[in-house]
């Protein structure tokens, strides 16, 4: 159960005293380039997987433009809003370090730019690796409005790559690929509109858990073979669950069955075609990676993008260096496959030693509600011609490995690239509890579930006091926090847990009821469940799935910016659903707000 360490009252204080502070930007200034980055949002046609809907289009393009930075530069990202839709633009995984006006919250950072509107995000490059930008007003994520950031390392910052070799010309092109990497946006895509899939969770009362494509950097397609060849198909867990059911054409579990959806009231007339029946075919071509052979490497940077498919990525025949996870660098682990939840990023450096060809990049949807897969193709561009034998698929159409001889990234055993440990001492303990909420598409992060309407709202960062205790959860500034996800019910999802502002060390998982006060306790009892030694250290985690048992997530940070932000699940509809919590961090520094943003001034 959350805790509220600091009342209103104090925090009417704490903004008072703040008021009377002659405070100063308190920005930090860059002593390199500014970087200026226009983005027009417009809503237009657009077919990814060959099927026509309203999308938003980012300067005419999905996905869109890269982002591109060396760390310490100061970006300005003048978002104009020409759709017919308030929107907002959060930048993934950036810390905001003394810009929290910038993170792209509305509700909590600021107010949805409006039709017609206009926002300049300000903030400095403190962090080296791969993040992305993406829409935070509403369901826009699924309306396409993305696009990848990289931020070069400053030549300061160690690299892992000789824990790989000591070849001096192999270490020179696994750095000279790393310069050069390029961004492979993973995503799915629906052909319901975001507002048009809300309307019908809201009417149907289920929870929207399928897709009709994936993509891979904005292109797909939509196989029609039936529902009888998905039966076929479905894996001996599928089957299990569906029992005497069948899969629907989509190759989606049905919106029948209890375990999926749980025992809530559901209008099953009320489903709209392609939410999970109703296959329409398309075709949005395919992704092509050409790589030149003669620089013996080429690193890509895996971005998930998807609003509710948990993600299965492989080469066929490539295996892959994973050297940096979320924006920072590993102990890199060479592996056949990576499993990417949404939102995360593993940037990964692929030996180019195969006879010179086309090799097949195989996407998969590797959670249990449906099946669906994409590929691409990975060409090596020389016109030397060598023979090549047919491609030998490393995943199949589950995101599964066809062979015991193949390695999918565990992710339990990486380990962070320098190591650095959180404190044992912790100020607050917040156990939130993870479940729906009177329905099936509504959820929990703790004893509430968080309405879609306080976008709408005064942001907390200008109105801190205005804050609803069972929304929001205050700290102190430089105190440690450890937040416990309690996922509590059968047949859950892994939910990827994302912190707005800085990262968190991954200190604990299990299954099982979390029956504990605090961690300290909770070691006294399962030791083994803890890791404080080489603690992984990111922006977004997943809890453990829950199949027949609860099962719980440990996060630990430090706050060290304070300003208001957002807690949430990445699955996109489980956040519309209300899976998320504010967090009002370091309410006794409270920033002083530039004028050019306070809303007073008309700054939005």
């Amino acid at each position: 159960m959350p805790t509220i360490r600091c009342g209103l009252v104090f925090l009417a204080l704490i903004l008072c005293l703040v008021s009377w502070a002659n405070g100063s930007d308190l920005r930090v200034r860059s002593t390199g380039n500014t970087v200026r980055f226009n983005v027009t949002l417009t809503w237009e046609d657009w077919a990814p997987a060959g099927v026509p809907r309203k999308m938003i289009l980012m300067n005419g393009q999905f996905p869109g433009p890269a982002l591109e930075l060396r760390q310490g530069d100061d970006v300005e990202f003048l978002v104009i809003n020409d759709t017919p839709a308030n929107a907002t633009v959060h930048f993934h995984g950036i810390e905001q370090l003394d810009t929290p006006w910038s993170d792209g919250t509305p509700g909590l950072s600021q107010r949805p730019i409006v039709p017609g509107g206009r926002f300049l995000y300000k903030w400095r490059a403190l962090q080296y690796g791969s993040y992305f930008y993406h829409a935070h007003s509403r369901g826009q994520l699924e309306d396409g409005l993305y696009g990848p950031i990289y931020i070069r390392p400053d030549d300061s910052v160690e690299k892992p790559f000789n824990l790989i070799t000591n070849s001096t010309s192999e270490l020179q092109a696994m750095r000279a690929a790393e310069e050069k990497t390029s961004p492979v946006i993973l995503a799915d895509w629906r052909q319901l509109t975001s507002e048009e899939l809300w309307h019908a969770e809201e009417a149907t009362g289920l929870d929207a858990y399928c897709s009709n494509a994936l993509l891979i950097n904005g292109k797909g397609s939509i196989i029609c073979p039936g529902a009888q060849a998905y039966n076929d198909l479905a894996t001996a867990e599928q089957k299990q669950t569906l029992g005497n059911m069948s899969m629907t054409d989509i190759g989606c579990l049905p919106p029948t069955l209890v375990s999926g959806q749980g025992d809530f009231p559901h209008n099953y007339n009320a489903m709209p075609p392609s939410m999970f029946y109703g296959c329409t075919p398309g075709n949005g071509g395919s992704e092509r990676f050409l790589v030149d052979p003669s620089a013996k490497y080429v690193s890509y940077d895996l971005i998930s993008a998807a609003g509710v498919a948990l993600l299965t990525f492989a080469i066929d025949q490539h295996p892959m260096y994973v050297y940096a996870i979320d924006g920072r660098y590993i102990e890199p682990k060479l592996v056949d496959a990576i499993t990417i939840p949404n939102s995360n990023r593993f940037s990964v450096l692929v030996k180019l030693d195969k006879p010179a060809g086309d090799y097949t990049i195989r996407l998969a949807d590797s959670g249990l509600t449906q099946i669906l897969n994409m590929t691409a193709t990975l060409t090596y561009d020389t016109p030397i011609k060598t023979q090549q034998g047919p491609s030998i698929a490393t995943i199949d159409i589950h995101g599964a490995l066809v062979s015991s001889n193949y390695t999918l990234l565990d992710e339990t055993t990486v380990i962070p690239f320098p190591v650095e440990v959180p404190s044992l001492e912790v100020a607050q303990t917040h156990v939130l509890r993870i479940g729906h909420y009177n329905a099936s598409y509504r959820w929990t992060m703790g004893n509430s579930s968080m309405p879609l309407s306080l976008e709408e709202a005064s942001p907390l960062l200008f109105y801190p006091s205005t804050a609803q205790p069972d929304l929001t959860i205050a700290t102190l500034n430089g105190s440690w926090v450890d937040l416990i996800f309690h996922v509590q019910g059968q047949i859950q999802p892994p939910h990827p847990i994302h912190k707005h502002s800085n990262k968190f060390f991954v200190i604990g998982q299990g299954n099982g009821t979390w029956n504990y006060s605090s961690v300290a306790e909770a070691m006294r009892y399962i030791p083994g469940s803890f890791n404080f030694i080489n603690p992984q250290i990111r922006d977004t985690f997943t809890t453990p799935v829950s199949v027949t048992e609860d099962t719980w997530l440990a996060l630990r940070y430090q706050v060290v910016n304070p300003g208001a932000f957002l807690l949430h699940c990445h699955i996109q509809v489980h956040l519309s659903g209300g899976m998320a919590l504010a967090i009002l961090d370091g309410v006794d520094e409270w920033p002083v707000i530039p004028e050019k943003y306070r809303i007073e001034a008309g700054a939005n």
